[in-house]
């Protein structure tokens, strides 16, 4: 450890701690050892040292008495923890040096004992920037099992970090699955907006790795699994002047169709996770739409033409459109519209669009291998394909890339509504046998700005809601989030507000990066102030699993991520050999 002192403390407070060098060729020795983000080792009077790491440098240019030219260097750092008689740093305790103590550089051999590996801080990041030789050692189980937040602006390296980390927990490494054999019982579900992913945990067949992959073809989400926010969003215009109808007349229409087909169940509501069919549904709502009411002594009810009177609604409006009794104001033939007559024209015409669109078949019409329809009783089976339990697979991973716009923020809340729902009712009934939770669920929102905005839109309220619940109460019952976005100024604070690790590469938007300096801790502040020059693959890493702030080299993932579709010819390509424009237009139109 190194014994000769760079210079000595000119003055000290909680924000920062202040370092004369007042000499020129001392700060020259050493000027590599004295950027911004690297650590000094600062005496406290004692055996102990104060580890403060580098926030700014500034030069100062004068005479000396004999009025020769003469440079000072004020170094400011900010305090992050303190290395004990030389031996254990502990963050927690930060003793502030006072003026005159002497100040050194930390070098290999401090830095060796600020990051050396022990029975907890075990899992592997990457490399110190500062310095290559030493690895970066994090605590594993802080890190995953709480919420981690990772951003970079495009090209610095994001998807790669992400990909890299996801592979440490599940063993892939040089194209290779080190957990041949064996299986953990951890589960990684990943919102792929882009289909990246997929390429980063393909292995070949003889590694014997499965991945669930989850696409609009495969993904298993009927639509009766929705809870009433999900179903208003998707079927019901909140800016029009009698959406407060059509929301009462659908609650009732769903909520009698669920106990139409599932007689067994008890306190049926609205939100009861059990099928119905929502072409019926349909049909009870232009039923009401048309519905004509029998004015005669006694009668004062839905009147059909053929003069039948109808007790319950129920009994009749589901299953056909019903052709009414003309209204009339004769004596002998009175009836008069019903309450609703013509007043779901919109309503009932946005239905139909939405039950004719090819485009949501996974949600409004999924059908089994078999051709059958989904039913209450194949909600386990839809559960399981999430977790990745009808294949054995750690890694789920969504293709968000061919959903349509419309309905993502529905697609993105509903599945992890459900995950959600089973962590929680999962740890609740390991509990009353005293055990704990033995499922430990995290979830990737890969550009998370898509999906859970800072801004409040109807559009996104659906996915926002259940994201924010994640993140506020998703760690008590087994499940983590990792918030991946590129535009981190655009996403829900209250998402940020409970990540508890940080991950952040280069970042080029000023707003993006005075937002991750508000959400850095405070003894981190001034690290934040290099994320413009980081280099690809470079991050700086803080939070709750990390010993001290810290600049990273990420190593690159194998395989890497990338999307597949699109490639670059170099040379023109003319007539079209495989594809042709016809072709383009002819699937756009059929879908």
């Amino acid at each position: 450890m190194s014994t000769n002192s760079i210079g000595q403390v000119l003055s000290c407070s909680p924000e920062a701690v202040i370092v004369l060098i007042d000499d020129l060729k001392v700060f020259e020795e050493h000027k590599a050892a004295l950027q911004v983000g690297r650590y000094l080792r600062i005496a406290q009077g004692n055996s102990d040292f104060t580890i403060a790491s580098i926030r700014n440098i500034r030069g100062v240019h004068g005479q000396d008495s004999e009025g020769k030219p003469k440079w000072q260097f004020h170094i400011e750092c900010q305090a992050v923890g303190t290395l004990i008689d030389g031996k254990t740093f502990e963050r927690a305790s930060v003793l502030l040096p006072v003026p005159t103590e002497p100040a050194f550089t930390a070098d290999e051999e401090t830095l060796s004992k600020l990051f050396a590996e022990d029975a907890e801080y075990q899992f592997p990041l990457g490399r110190l920037s500062l310095n290559k030789a030493t690895p970066m050692k994090i605590h594993g189980d802080r890190f995953f099992s709480k919420h981690i937040a990772i951003v970079g602006s495009t090209g610095s390296g994001k998807s790669c970090t992400v990909s890299r980390i996801l592979q440490d927990v599940v063993g892939i490494a040089d194209d290779k699955n080190s957990n041949f054999g064996k299986q953990n019982n951890s589960h990684v579900v990943v919102f792929d907006i882009h289909d990246e992913y997929t390429a980063a945990f393909t292995l070949k067949a003889e590694q014997n790795f499965t991945l669930n992959r989850l696409d609009v073809d495969s993904l298993q989400l009927p639509y009766w699994l929705m809870n009433s926010e999900e179903l208003e969003s998707m079927f019901i215009e909140s800016n029009e002047q009698n959406s407060h109808n059509q929301v009462s007349q659908f609650k009732q229409a769903v909520i009698l169709n669920k106990e139409r087909h599932n007689p067994g169940f008890q306190d049926m509501t609205y939100d009861t996770p059990v099928y119905f069919s929502i072409k019926q549904v349909y049909r009870f709502i232009e039923n009401m739409n048309r519905e004509v009411i029998g004015r005669l002594t006694g009668e004062d009810k839905p009147k059909l033409a053929d003069g039948t009177l109808i007790d319950a609604r129920e009994d009749y409006y589901f299953d056909k459109k019903c052709i009414f009794v003309a209204p009339s104001t004769a004596a002998a033939a009175k009836a008069t519209n019903g309450p609703f007559n013509g007043e779901f024209n919109r309503f009932v015409s946005r239905l139909e669009t939405k039950l004719a669109d090819k485009r949501l078949r996974f949600l409004l019409d999924p059908v089994k291998s078999d051709g059958k329809t989904f039913e209450t009783v194949d909600f386990e089976q839809i559960m399981k394909q999430f977790l990745g339990y009808l294949n054995r697979a750690n890694v789920t991973i969504i293709d968000l890339s061919g959903i349509p716009f419309e309905v993502l923020s529905i697609s993105v809340s509903l599945v992890s509504r459900l995950i959600f729902d089973f962590c929680f009712h999962y740890s609740k009934l390991r509990h009353k046998v005293d055990s704990l939770n033995n499922v430990p669920v995290m979830m990737v929102c890969e550009e998370a700005h898509n999906y859970i905005p800072q801004r409040d839109e109807a559009a996104y309220r659906a996915s926002r809601k259940s994201l924010e619940r994640v993140a506020k109460e998703g760690r008590k019952y087994g499940l983590s989030m990792m918030v991946v976005s590129q535009r981190p100024s655009e996403v829900s604070e209250t998402i940020f507000a409970q990540c508890n690790n940080f991950v952040a590469l280069r970042l080029t938007n000023h707003a993006d990066q005075n937002y991750v300096k508000r959400l850095f801790p405070d003894n981190s502040s001034g690290i934040t102030d290099i994320l413009p020059n980081l280099a690809p693959g470079e991050a700086i890493v803080v939070g709750d699993a990390v010993l001290l702030p810290a600049v990273v080299q990420m190593p690159l993932p194998k395989p890497e991520p990338h999307s597949q579709s699109v490639c670059f010819h170099k040379e023109w390509k003319e007539p079209w050999q495989d594809v042709s424009f016809g072709d383009v237009i002819s699937r756009w139109r059929k879908e």
